[in-house]
């Protein structure tokens, strides 16, 4: 990413924090306005042109976007008012705004924890994962499929960024999409995502309990998501961001193996 977009998306943020009426409508007008500019590198290299004066970008979002409300264009006009560093930034700008106004438009329902069960379902299913990454299959029936697979059991928020991220991959595998989603999403609201493996399910009190413990380490609200992975035998193996705290059994018996074969 280089320094242009950097500061570009923080500007765009801003203005969609300080925005008015932002509703799951507002962020699906904001995920076909992804998909239209991400189309067209005609529409998007004139949007993200530094050469042409803002005025004249901002009276092309007006023209082709004129039937969009009034949110809308006004959070798309912030965005060409910005400078990109490439026009497949700006459209990948404008999908984090679609992603955040959908962590704004649904603040009870659960994305992460969502959009994580999805992750894994894909995950766990690799002819699932070829039929929605693959050439094959128009973007209609590829968001069919996605949505008859997760709508009965996640949020209306979280089926709304899934059948979008997957109509317009723009060559991007689904479990990357999912996890870029994942981390917007968890920027948005302010916390930080643990992925926590373990033997056993956690009840709800040790995911509250463990929850607690991270959030005072490091300063942030914590969003779990649990694994439960056989493997590990005993104990924990959490991740977040970068961090690795491995507790597990299995990991003490690898240390151990490899202490006596040396």
């Amino acid at each position: 990413m280089g320094s242009a977009t950097a500061q570009a998306l923080v500007a765009t943020s801003n203005d969609l924090g300080a925005a008015q009426g932002i509703t799951l409508d507002v962020a699906g007008e904001l995920f076909a306005a992804t998909r239209l500019i991400g189309d067209s590198t005609a529409l998007s290299g004139a949007l993200a042109d530094p050469s042409a004066p803002v005025e004249a970008r901002t009276a092309l979002v007006s023209r082709v976007f004129a039937g969009a409300s009034a949110p809308v264009q006004e959070l798309l006009k912030s965005v060409v008012a910005q400078r990109w560093s490439s026009a497949a930034d700006l459209v990948d700008g404008v999908e984090e705004l679609a992603i955040r106004a959908t962590a704004i438009a649904a603040p009870e329902a659960d994305i992460e924890g969502e959009l994580f069960s999805v992750s894994r379902l894909v995950a766990d299913n690799a002819e699932l994962e070829l039929a929605l990454g693959g050439r094959l299959g128009g973007a209609e029936g590829k968001s069919a499929l996605v949505q008859k697979l997760v709508e009965p059991s996640v949020s209306p928020a979280t089926t709304l960024v899934v059948t979008s991220l997957v109509r317009e991959p723009r060559g991007r595998r689904v479990r990357r999409l999912l996890n870029r989603a994942m981390r917007i999403v968890s920027v948005q609201r302010e916390r930080l995502v643990a992925t926590v493996h373990t033997a056993v399910p956690l009840s709800a009190q040790q995911r509250d309990r463990l929850a607690a413990v991270l959030g005072a380490r490091y300063g942030r609200t914590i969003a779990l998501n649990v694994v439960t992975d056989p493997a590990i035998v005993g104990g924990l193996r959490v991740q977040v961001a970068d961090d690795v705290i491995d507790g597990s059994i299995a990991s003490r018996l690898a240390d151990l193996r490899q202490k006596l074969a040396g």
